[in-house]
């Protein structure tokens, strides 16, 4: 593991897919049954890094897979997603949806990306944004490990940006595909424990907290 280190001006948290018809009791895949305690877990264990990224002035910014709808208002689905997913319907992951939306434990994000596939760039205003905070470097949490993570992260990697994955801040539905998707993405990207991120930032945020006091005295 690495051990956390980084400019709050060129850093952005992305919390990936933590959203409420993956994550909530009453969002779509729990009614679809596709649960995972390991999934669950991540709200709750995000809360006081999120609480840190915006006490050192880093943006948070939140992902969200999106189904777009098609004639009828049936949600265009891709043939591999609606043979894993049979019980997604009309209305679930819908723009502007509460399903859709991050969960309550880590808002609010400072912004907020639709996506239709697994990487958050393919076809996303994702890296304009970046580019324009002037981020280099992502640290990564959220979900799966193996999907929209590993996406993410490969696709950041191939535009030059820096990343850390949080190794307990992402999660799959099965163990084994989470380690497997984190030693394959540790040949690319840092990779570093969510407590230890979180006190990397409060200590920054601690000392900006600390500067600010100084300069108003």
């Amino acid at each position: 593991m690495t051990t956390p280190t980084f400019d709050p001006g060129r850093t952005a948290l992305v919390l990936v897919d933590l959203q409420n018809d993956f994550i909530h009791p009453d969002g779509a895949y729990a009614r679809g049954g596709a649960t995972s305690a390991a999934i669950a877990a991540l709200p709750e264990r995000l809360t006081p890094l999120a609480r840190a990224a915006r006490s050192s002035g880093v943006p948070i910014i939140s992902t969200h897979f999106t189904l777009v709808s098609g004639r009828g208002g049936v949600p265009l689905i891709a043939e591999h997603l609606r043979a894993l997913r049979p019980f997604l319907r009309a209305g679930d992951f819908a723009p502007g949806s509460w399903g859709h939306g991050l969960v309550d434990e880590l808002n609010p994000a400072d912004a907020s990306i639709e996506k239709v596939a697994y990487s958050a760039f393919l076809h996303t205003r994702l890296e304009w944004l970046l580019r324009k905070l002037g981020v280099d470097h992502l640290v990564v949490a959220g979900i799966v490990t193996n999907g929209g993570v590993a996406s993410t992260v490969r696709d950041a990697h191939a535009r030059e940006f820096q990343t850390t994955v949080l190794a307990d801040g992402c999660a799959a539905f099965s163990d084994d595909a989470h380690r497997t998707a984190l030693d394959d993405l540790s040949r690319l990207s840092h990779v570093a424990h969510v407590a230890d991120m979180t006190a990397a930032m409060h200590s920054v945020g601690h000392a900006l907290g600390n500067a600010s006091g100084t300069s108003s005295a």
